[in-house]
């Protein structure tokens, strides 16, 4: 079981939505979470996020 924690923060797919009961969402698996995205791919499927990609820096 992989332990490595990824940072929703520094993925391109990360957004802060308008709903302030699912305030975290992710556009690569659209879904909108009351937690981090990571934490609830990882729970649902026992593995890190495979859809993590770096935001482009400036």
């Amino acid at each position: 079981m992989e332990r490595h924690r990824i940072n929703c923060y520094q993925c391109k797919h990360f957004y802060v939505t308008w709903d302030p009961k699912f305030p975290r969402g992710c556009r690569a698996f659209a879904f909108k979470s009351t937690m981090m995205p990571s934490v609830t791919v990882f729970q649902s499927s026992g593995k890190a996020c495979m859809k993590f990609e770096p935001k482009q820096k400036k």
